[in-house]
């Protein structure tokens, strides 16, 4: 593990409870993508976001944050940022990254702002292997939620191998795409997960819940599942 010191070059709200933070670490660090850091709060006080950007960008790293005055946590560290303008972090940590052996088709599934952890390794999945296939399923609340919606419809436009399914709990006029739960679209779009490698980041109930019904019911191995929220139950 390396403290950095950052200094933080933007702070972007880009949904009502959601910012994309930008900041330059002042040496260099490295990490696997899929893996998280601490935001140093004090020495017995360090919290943790997922990595955003990929390992392959040397000189940023980039958090989106969901805070609001129901997540006083996070938001403690929001008014940091935003005050401050500088932040220390312990990176890398986290067992949940990307396994690059192999050609596996991968399952990516994000609830909210757990969507940096799985675009970290969706963009260096593609980067690495370009025609691997790739689904990637992202949940929310409401379609403005999917904050990066038109970054994963520009990479599916680019890489037809990959699959982006939104999927939202409350529609609106015009939306096409899936209602519901993102496990629920899983599963109706795989009869075996037996060949997949899967990726999850959520609550900790979801990814509990895809580990237990993907295992009985789709095939999937609980080795080939990855997830922060399995090194706790």
């Amino acid at each position: 593990m390396t403290t950095l010191s950052c200094k933080v070059t933007s702070v972007e709200a880009i949904t009502d409870t959601v910012y994309r933070v930008r900041m330059i670490p002042e040496a260099d660090f490295s990490f696997r993508a899929g893996q998280y850091l601490m935001v140093v709060m004090d020495e017995r006080d360090k919290r943790p976001f997922s990595l955003a950007s990929t390992p392959m960008e040397k000189d940023i790293i980039e958090l989106h944050i969901g805070a609001s005055e129901l997540n006083l946590y996070a938001m403690a560290v929001m008014e940091r940022i935003q005050q401050q303008r500088q932040i220390t972090v312990d990176i890398p940590h986290g067992e949940a990254w990307l396994r690059e052996e192999g050609d596996r088709p991968l399952v990516l599934i994000a609830g909210g702002t757990g969507f940096s952890y799985a675009r970290s390794i969706l963009l260096t999945a593609l980067s690495q292997q370009p025609d691997r296939h790739i689904a990637i399923y992202w949940g929310g609340r409401e379609l403005k939620h999917l904050y990066d919606l038109d970054e994963l419809n520009a990479l599916a436009i680019k890489h037809p191998n990959l699959k982006v399914v939104p999927v939202v709990e409350q529609t609106e006029e015009g939306f096409t795409g899936r209602t519901g739960t993102v496990l629920t679209a899983v599963m109706q779009d795989y009869g075996s997960l037996a060949d997949h490698d899967i990726y999850i980041a959520g609550r900790f109930e979801m990814a509990k819940i895809a580990r237990e019904r993907f295992c009985a019911e789709r095939g999937a191995q609980e080795a080939r599942m990855f997830g922060d929220a399995f090194a706790f139950f």
